[in-house]
């Protein structure tokens, strides 16, 4: 009774987990076209969940000790580099599309598995890969010669690549006793990331009056300071802490298949808010890369197993998965 009451919570805050995440992209773009840089908008995501997890951050402080690689893995990576790439990516291509180029991470973790370490693959996981970029060749529509702004495709595609750096860098952290906790490894890779993009992001350059105003989310107009908020609180802090618990509480496998809900809320969000429509070829697409990211992902090494992100950042039991776009 108590593990089906458990499965049925954690499926619920898995269900929480991919609806906060999904709206990120959708509260972000109004914002960079309000005027807010894209980087800028990033740096004031990651500090503003960086200082309400510095609590979490304390409370695990010996992390800094025990995993220094991997908490500044996390941070340049699944925080900094995924959310980076992806807010750059979306404000040259539609959010749904960026997110699904993301979901190329698990493909490319299993090209990493197979032509660098030189580790056979199953024929699952290979045809994985194969229905996640034919998949993609549809959401990007190859047949007009690339229907999209290139850099931005680039830019998502940076994203991915980010993710793929986490989950090699994961495969060093170890089990049971040894393994970090995933709560300290957020907190702390938020700390990492603020940092390297108060560097980068320049914020004191930042257009703060934009803030202090409204950003028009197809024809209506939301107070920045309000789209801000959902981005730092639900579509960061809430969607961590919501997918860690979650993962703790189902298997990897399971948090994997609805993590997948994550693009497809991201996609519905942009058509329904932002007013970006799919072609039936496109949507047919962005099924297939998610099944493709799905079966790859489920065939991977128990290491890349977690469910992917934008962003980013669900961990898998005892581990992280990527930042999770991001979205």
């Amino acid at each position: 009774m108590h593990a089906s009451q458990g499965r049925s919570v954690g499926l619920g805050l898995a269900l929480v987990s991919a609806f906060a995440f999904g709206g990120s992209g959708v509260a972000a773009k109004p914002l960079i076209e309000a005027g807010l840089d894209p980087l800028h908008v990033v740096w004031l995501r990651v500090a503003g969940a960086a200082l309400v997890m510095l609590p979490v951050a304390w409370r695990h402080r010996r992390l800094v000790l025990r995993k220094p690689a991997l908490l500044a893995g996390f941070g340049l990576l699944a925080v900094a580099g995924v959310q980076a790439c992806y807010f750059a990516s979306i404000s040259r291509i539609p959010v749904g599309v960026a997110l699904l180029v993301e979901y190329l991470a698990p493909a490319l973790v299993l090209g990493w598995v197979r032509f660098v370490q030189r580790r056979p693959v199953s024929r699952a996981a290979a045809l994985g890969v194969v229905l996640a970029v034919g998949g993609l060749a549809c959401v990007v529509e190859v047949w007009s010669g690339l229907s999209f702004d290139a850099v931005g495709l680039l830019l998502a595609l940076g994203a991915a690549c980010c993710q793929v750096g986490y989950f090699v860098l994961s495969d060093q952290n170890g089990e049971g006793e040894d393994a970090a906790d995933p709560l300290g490894v957020i907190a702390h890779g938020l700390l990492v990331g603020a940092l390297v993009l108060t560097v980068v992001a320049r914020p004191w350059d930042m257009k703060w009056s934009v803030l202090g105003g409204s950003a028009d989310m197809n024809g209506s107009q939301v107070p920045a300071v309000l789209l801000l908020c959902w981005i730092v609180l639900i579509a960061t802090v809430v969607a961590y802490v919501t997918g860690v618990i979650s993962v703790r509480k189902l298997s990897p496998q399971v948090a994997g298949v609805v993590a997948c809900l994550e693009a497809v809320l991201a996609t519905v969000f942009a058509w329904v808010l932002l007013g970006e429509h799919l072609s039936t070829p496109q949507i047919i697409g962005g099924a297939v890369v998610l099944t493709g990211a799905f079966i790859a992902q489920s065939a991977a090494p128990r290491a890349a197993s977690g469910p992917v992100a934008s962003g980013g950042p669900a961990p898998a039991e005892g581990e992280l998965s990527a930042g999770r776009s991001a979205a």
